[in-house]
């Protein structure tokens, strides 16, 4: 590896809520550097996460991305001209940078609502443990276990 790693950049937490992963889910959403529409998205959402569950959004979004953050993933290595499929943990930080991607990937591929409200319906499909975030997750972690006999492979 060449020169120095990237320092790690603090994000602030965000302006309504106080909470850094929701800053995070706004920075993730935003197009363009347009923070004042990702944050007004998100917000929105969260009114309508608020009125259709009647508890507290960010409690809700927080279990929401507990439920859809993974514990292992596959990597590709290449071993002896043949390429293996090998199962690692994830790391801490990119558990929920994954969850938060999919979550706003899947949300973004649905049509025809808007989009504070396709949000809205996939955090509480991941709250209620469905939808197509979970269905991800789990995709990602049964092809980990599939693969699991090549385990042996990342110990290098």
């Amino acid at each position: 590896m060449r020169g120095k790693q990237a320092q790690k950049r603090i994000i602030e937490p965000d302006v309504k809520y106080g909470n850094v992963l929701l800053a995070k889910l706004t920075n993730y959403l935003m197009y363009d550097g347009k923070k004042s529409t990702a944050e007004r998205v998100v917000y929105d959402a969260f009114d309508i996460i608020s009125a259709e569950t009647k508890q507290d959004p960010v409690d809700v979004f927080e279990t929401a991305i507990k439920n859809v953050t993974p514990s292992m993933e596959v990597k590709s290595r290449r071993v002896g001209g043949a390429n293996y499929q090998i199962p690692i943990p994830v790391r801490g930080e990119r558990r929920y940078s994954l969850a938060l991607k999919w979550m706003i990937t899947i949300a973004r591929s649905k049509k025809g609502k808007p989009m504070a409200q396709k949000l809205a319906v996939e955090i509480i499909a991941a709250f209620n443990n469905e939808g197509d975030a979970i269905k991800k997750k789990l995709d990602v972690q049964r092809m980990a276990e599939a693969n699991r006999a090549f385990a042996h492979f990342a110990k290098r």
